[in-house]
C-alpha cells in the first residue's frame, strides 16, 4: 500500500523550545505534561518508525514551537524537505494569524515551493483568538499567497472554525484530527452535526489523524474509532478525506504501524480504490505535491 502521511512532526529539542512539552496535558488527560513526548523526534526516528509501511511522501506539520523560534523552525524543515533519503516534501509552518506583523512574516517564507500552508493550532487558546476581526482578515490573506490553512480545534470549537471558512471561502482549509472528537468519553455529539456543518464546505477537507491519541490510551480498540472514522467519510466523501498519523504524538497510544492497521481494517470493506485516496492520492491533489 501507499501512503502519503500528511500529518507528521519533527521536533530536535537541541535546536528550538516547545514549552508545550511541559506544561500543557497529553491528548485526553487533565493534568500534568507530555512525559512520553519530552524527547527529540528527529527524521531517523520518523524513518524507523514507518519502515517497511509503504511511505512515500510525507507532510510536516509545524509543533507549535515557541514563538521566537518560528521563523527558524520553519526554515529548518525547509531545508530538510530538501536533503535527500527522507520522504518529506511539504511544510506547513507555525504562524500567529493574530498578529499585526503576520504578512511580513509570511512574506519571508512565502514563494518556496515546498511550503504549502500554515497552521495556528487553537485547540489550546481562548476561543476569542481564533474569533477576532486580526485572525480572521489575515487568515483570509493566504488566498493571495497560495497557502493552505490547517484547522485545529476541539471539538467544542468547531462552530468557531466554521465562522472562519465561512468568512475565507477562497481559502483551502484542512480540518486536522477529525475535529478532534472526545473518543475515549464516547461523544458524538453535537460532533456529528458541526462536522456536516463543517463539510458543507467545498474549500475544507478533513485529515483521518489523531483520534488515537484521543481515545483511551492503555486499552482503545480500532472499534473505538469506527464511529468517528465513518462519520467523517460519510459528511465528507471519499474524495475530500486524507491519512494523518499524528507521530509522534500517536506514540501515546499507539504506534504508526498500529494506527495504519487499525484504519485499514476499519475501511477493508471501502474497496482499494477508495483506500487509495484516503491514504494516497488525495494528499497529493491537496497538498500539491510532485
Amino acid at each position: 500500500m501507499r501512503i502519503v502521511d500528511t500529518h507528521q512532526h519533527l521536533w530536535d529539542l537541541d535546536l528550538f523550545s516547545y514549552v508545550w512539552l511541559e506544561t500543557q496535558p497529553a491528548p485526553g488527560s487533565l493534568t500534568g505534561g507530555r512525559p512520553g513526548l519530552r524527547r527529540s523526534f528527529r527524521m531517523e526516528d520518523y524513518l524507523t518508525a514507518t519502515a517497511g509501511l509503504g511511505v512515500e511522501k510525507s507532510v510536516h506539520l509545524e509543533a507549535d514551537v515557541d514563538e521566537p523560534y518560528m521563523l527558524a523552525e520553519t526554515r529548518h524543515i525547509l531545508a530538510l524537505a530538501e536533503q535527500p533519503g527522507n520522504p518529506l516534501e511539504a511544510v506547513v509552518a507555525c504562524a500567529r494569524p493574530e498578529s499585526e506583523g503576520f504578512r511580513r512574516y509570511v512574506d519571508q517564507i512565502a514563494g518556496n515551493p515546498r511550503l504549502k500552508g500554515i497552521r495556528r493550532i487553537l485547540h489550546t487558546q481562548a476561543d476569542e483568538l481564533g474569533q477576532s476581526a486580526a485572525f480572521r482578515d489575515n487568515v483570509r490573506s493566504l488566498s493571495q499567497y497560495g497557502l493552505s490553512f490547517d484547522i485545529c480545534v476541539l471539538a467544542r470549537q468547531l462552530p468557531i472554525a466554521i465562522q472562519l471558512v465561512e468568512y475565507c471561502p477562497e481559502v483551502s482549509f484542512i480540518l486536522d484530527h477529525c475535529g478532534v472528537p472526545q473518543v475515549k468519553e464516547r461523544v458524538l455529539d453535537p460532533w456529528r452535526d458541526d462536522m456536516r456543518r463543517m463539510a458543507a464546505f467545498p474549500n475544507v477537507v478533513c485529515k483521518v489523524s489523531g483520534i488515537v491519541a484521543y481515545a483511551d490510551q492503555d486499552h482503545w480498540t480500532p472499534e473505538d474509532l469506527r464511529p468517528y472514522v465513518e462519520h467523517v467519510i460519510e459528511c465528507f466523501g471519499w474524495d475530500r478525506v486524507m491519512f494523518g498519523s499524528d507521530w509522534p504524538v500517536c506514540t501515546l497510544s499507539a504506534s504508526f504501524r498500529q494506527w495504519v492497521e487499525a484504519l485499514s481494517a476499519l475501511i477493508a470493506s471501502a474497496g482499494e480504490s477508495n483506500r487509495d485516496k484516503l491514504f494516497c492520492e488525495n494528499a497529493i491533489r491537496v497538498y500539491r505535491l510532485n
